[in-house]
C-alpha cells in the first residue's frame, strides 16, 4: 500500500490536534468552579470572539448559563495533571479548585467569574450568543481581557508564548507543543528573515 492511500475510518470528532484549556467560571453565589474544555477556538478578529462548547451536564455550563462569563485558563506542562483531574471529576462531587492546589483571583474584566492564577494566560470572556448542537451547547463569547505572566513579556513587551511550555490535545492524549518550523508568512520570506527568525535558511 503507498504512503498516501487512504481508507475509511468512520465518523468522529477527529480534528487535532486542539488546545486544550481550564474554563473557570462562578455563580451568582460567588461559588467557582472549573473544567476542562477540548473544544475551543478563535472565530473572529474585531472584535475578538472566541466559541467553547460544553455538556449541558456539567456544573460549568450551570455557571456559565447563570452568569453569561467564564475564563479560558491556558494550560501549560505543569498544569497539565490538573487539567486533566478536572476534566474527568465533577464539580458537584467535590472542590476541585482546592483538590487539585489551584487558586483563583478576579478582575475588572468580569463581574462574576474567576481566573485561575497558575495559568500563564488567562482569557477573560463574556458571552453573546449559545447554540444547542445535540450533545453540546456552543458558547460565543467576546474577549473582555488578557492576563498574562509577567515572564512572558520580553524587553520590549511582546509576548512570547513560546515560553509558555502550552499543552495540546491530540486524539486523546495531551502533548507538549514543540519544534518551531515557521512563522505565519515564512513561505514568502528572504534567507535573511528565516536565519533571523528560525536559526536557518
Amino acid at each position: 500500500m503507498a504512503k498516501h492511500d487512504k481508507t475509511d475510518i468512520g465518523i468522529s470528532t477527529l480534528l487535532n490536534p486542539v488546545p486544550v484549556v481550564m474554563i473557570s467560571a462562578s455563580n451568582l453565589k460567588g461559588e467557582n468552579n472549573v473544567c476542562t474544555v477540548a473544544w475551543a477556538g478563535t472565530v473572529n478578529s474585531e472584535p475578538p470572539i472566541v466559541s467553547i462548547s460544553l455538556r449541558k451536564s456539567r456544573l460549568t455550563h450551570d455557571y456559565v448559563e447563570e452568569t453569561g462569563e467564564f475564563v479560558i485558563n491556558l494550560v501549560n506542562k505543569s498544569l497539565a495533571k490538573p487539567c486533566d483531574y478536572v476534566g474527568v471529576k465533577s464539580g458537584r462531587d467535590e472542590d476541585k479548585i482546592s483538590k487539585c492546589g489551584l487558586s483563583v483571583y478576579r478582575s475588572d474584566y468580569l463581574e462574576h467569574a474567576v481566573a485561575i492564577k497558575e495559568s500563564p494566560v488567562n482569557i477573560f470572556c463574556k458571552v453573546i450568543s449559545r447554540q444547542e448542537l445535540g450533545s453540546h451547547d456552543m458558547y460565543l463569547a467576546e474577549i473582555k481581557g488578557i492576563k498574562a505572566d509577567s515572564y512572558l513579556l520580553d524587553e520590549n513587551g511582546r509576548l512570547c508564548l513560546d515560553n509558555a511550555r502550552l499543552v495540546a490535545y491530540n486524539h486523546g492524549e495531551y502533548y507538549l507543543l514543540g519544534e518551531k518550523i515557521g512563522f505565519f508568512g515564512y513561505s514568502l520570506a528572504s534567507e535573511e528573515i528565516l536565519k533571523k527568525r528560525l536559526g536557518k535558511t
